[in-house]
C-alpha cells in the first residue's frame, strides 16, 4: 500500500481552531479523518478532538491488521464518537453538549470507504474530474436533492440536520466502496475550505500539482476568499501510488 499524504489546518478569521484532522495505518489498512466542532456549541475543539481519537483508537484495536468488516467498523466507531461526546457532556456537567461534524475514509485492499455524518466533506478525483462526493448532512443538500427552490439556501448551508453529539441519533452515511486506481485523489475537508474554492478548483488544484502543492494552494484560496472573517479551513489529501509497495513512513 502506497500514497503521498499531505495535511493542514488554518485558523482563519476565527478566535480559535475547532477543526481537527489526521491519518494513521497499518501495515493493511490506512485511516483518514476530518472533524469540524459546530459552532455555536461548548467546547467545538473538544468535540472534533474526541471523536478523532474515538476513531483512530477503535481502528488500532479492529485492524489487526486488517480489518473483518470496514462498513461495519465505520458504523461502529462513529456512532461510539457520538456516544462519548454524549458521556462527555453528562461527567462535565453541560447543558449543551459538544458536536461535530466526521468524514472518515479507510483504504484496505485497494478499495476506498467512507462515512460521514455533517458536511465536512470527501472528494474522490480521477482523469480531471470528481468521481465521488459526500452529500452534506444540511438543510441546503436536501432542499437540492428534492428540487425545493432555493431561496435563503446559503443561510441553510449551516443548518445541519444531522451531526455526532446532537439529541437525535446520528445519520451515519456510509457510500459506496471504489476500487482505487494509481493516480486517484482523495480529498477530506471542512466546510471552511469546500464553501469556499470550486469544485473545479479543487479538481484543478488535485490534478495538476503534488499533493503537498494542491494541500497549501487550495487552503491559502480559501482564506483569501473567505476574507477577514474566514471560517477555519483544514483538509487532509492523499494521491494513490499504488497497492504492492509499503505505506509511508
Amino acid at each position: 500500500m502506497s500514497f503521498s499524504v499531505f495535511q493542514l489546518s488554518r485558523i482563519g478569521g476565527r478566535k480559535k481552531n475547532e477543526d481537527r484532522m489526521g491519518y494513521s495505518y497499518t501495515p493493511g489498512a490506512a485511516i483518514f479523518l476530518v472533524a469540524d466542532g459546530l459552532g455555536g456549541h461548548p467546547q467545538g475543539d473538544v468535540a472534533a478532538q474526541l471523536c478523532l481519537q474515538v476513531v483512530t483508537a477503535m481502528f488500532h484495536k479492529w485492524a489487526k491488521p486488517r480489518l473483518d468488516d470496514v462498513p461495519e467498523f465505520l458504523n461502529a466507531s462513529l456512532l461510539a464518537a457520538h456516544e462519548q461526546l454524549m458521556h462527555y457532556a453528562f461527567a462535565q456537567e453541560l447543558n449543551v453538549t459538544p458536536c461535530s461534524t466526521l468524514v472518515v475514509t479507510v483504504v484496505q485492499d485497494q478499495v476506498c470507504y467512507t462515512a460521514h455524518c455533517g458536511d465536512s466533506r470527501m472528494y474522490l478525483v480521477r482523469d480531471g474530474a470528481v468521481l465521488v462526493r459526500t452529500v452534506d448532512h444540511s438543510v441546503a443538500e436536501w432542499k437540492a436533492l428534492t428540487g425545493q427552490a432555493q431561496a435563503g439556501a446559503e443561510m441553510g448551508r449551516h443548518v445541519l440536520y444531522s451531526c455526532l453529539g446532537a439529541p437525535k441519533h446520528p445519520v451515519i452515511e456510509i457510500g459506496s466502496p471504489v476500487v482505487l486506481q494509481p493516480n486517484d485523489h482523495v480529498l477530506l475537508c471542512s466546510d471552511g475550505l469546500w464553501s469556499e474554492v470550486s469544485e473545479e478548483d479543487i479538481v484543478r488544484h488535485l490534478s495538476d500539482f503534488s499533493v503537498t502543492d494542491a494541500s497549501f494552494r487550495l487552503a491559502e484560496l480559501a482564506l483569501f476568499q473567505g476574507g477577514a472573517h474566514c471560517d477555519n479551513v483544514t483538509l487532509i489529501a492523499f494521491t494513490w501510488d499504488g497497492a504492492d509497495n509499503p505505506a509511508p513512513a
